[in-house]
């Protein structure tokens, strides 16, 4: 079959690659229809992370069950599906608990497991035309049939419940004000699921045009960190005080400006988050921060030490929640939402494309031009 295959930093193909084969009896195969290409695909794909030549992307995936092994009870063959990126067991400890992003069973010696990433385990990513389901009774979430809300579905797989999940770190409730720092499609996500939860205002902070036109599009107030500090912006659009939640939708590739220039600044919207949000509120952090760094801006960040402040977090009383995001605790009703029209999280989504185009499809997005915010890729178009 054909797959988006990582060669090296900036370096993608489309190669043929070993067709996905029934292992266990609790196995599907699906024949994927779509899979996006995610902000945390740049990180291997920029070479920051400790992925080897070789591996296939791709973890956010939705298609039609083409095989069933013997075991699986609750999905058919032609049952149209969408995938949590984490692969999880359903009956570890953390997975009975909700954390399916930190299952015990599927990446041992490692809580958590994902299609097509470094460190998640032996799982090939599904930026291909079939992808094999572990344990997929628990990881397979049924879809309505045929093509309808095929790109709002898809989202499912990651994006839409990861910005959920920050709001969820963060404790977002009706008429709070957030900041969310970050534009991208997550970013977008969180800013739009705050206002699914009611929260009363939502600033987006970015420097990307078309992505604070975005965040003004869905009601949120864009704030352009280039023209002044960002947490000074939101400060004087809310009495001075700040507000109440913070969610972090950048992470360790965090860019800050000095004297008109761009550096890399690992801790730069956590300290920002600090400033931005009142004494007793709360951050949600589902932006991405790794152990290793091997393209950090200096020795600390490479073994993931960022000079967070840590005092002055202290000193206002703020809480604090991090890490992946556990689909399965929320896509069965973000799914529900986007049956009965409630939520359309597709306005993201800006290149519906053939596999064929991933390679270009990779260095333009991670390039942010073109207006590339989103892509959606259709490996049997």
């Amino acid at each position: 079959m054909r797959a988006v295959v990582y060669k090296g930093p900036f370096d993608v193909a489309i190669e043929q690659v070993e067709d996905p084969r029934i292992q266990h009896p609790n196995d599907v195969i699906v024949r994927v229809t779509s899979t996006a290409i995610c902000g945390s695909d740049l990180h291997m794909y920029e070479g920051r992370t400790a992925a080897e030549p070789g591996i296939v992307f791709g973890h956010e995936n939705l298609g039609v069950v083409e095989e069933a092994g013997d075991g699986v009870t609750s999905v058919s063959r032609g049952d149209r599906v969408v995938m949590p990126f984490n692969v999880a067991c359903g009956f570890c400890k953390n997975c009975t608990a909700g954390f399916t992003g930190f299952c015990l069973t599927v990446n041992p010696g490692f809580a958590g497991g994902a299609y097509g990433y470094v460190a998640m385990g032996p799982f090939v990513g599904g930026q291909a035309e079939y992808v094999r389901v572990p344990y997929a009774d628990f990881n397979c979430l049924k879809l309505p049939e045929g093509t309808e809300k095929e790109t709002d579905f898809v989202l499912l797989a990651d994006i839409f419940p990861t910005g959920y999940h920050g709001n969820e770190l963060a404790d977002v409730r009706p008429g709070e004000s957030v900041a969310v720092y970050g534009g991208g499609p997550v970013g977008l996500m969180a800013a739009y699921s705050a206002m699914l939860r009611g929260a009363s205002k939502v600033f987006v902070v970015d420097r990307v045009a078309e992505r604070l036109q975005k965040a003004e599009e869905i009601g949120a107030v864009p704030i352009n960190f280039t023209e002044g500090n960002a947490a000074q912006q939101i400060k004087e659009q809310t009495g001075g005080e700040g507000t109440d939640k913070g969610i972090d939708a950048v992470g360790y590739q965090a860019q800050a400006q000095a004297h008109g220039e761009d550096r890399e600044e690992p801790a730069t919207v956590l300290n920002s988050l600090v400033e931005t949000v009142r004494p007793t509120g709360a951050l949600g952090v589902p932006g991405l921060y790794v152990p290793r760094d091997p393209g950090g801006p200096d020795e600390q960040a490479k073994h993931g030490m960022l000079m967070v402040a840590i005092g002055r977090l202290f000193e206002k009383g703020l809480r604090m929640g991090t890490g992946q995001c556990n689909v399965k605790r929320y896509n069965r009703q973000l799914r529900d939402l986007i049956i009965e029209g409630r939520a359309t999280p597709s306005f993201v989504v800006s290149h519906e494309l053939p596999l064929d185009q991933a390679p270009t499809a990779y260095e333009k997005f991670d390039k942010r031009v073109e207006g590339y915010t989103k892509v959606v890729l259709h490996p049997h178009a």
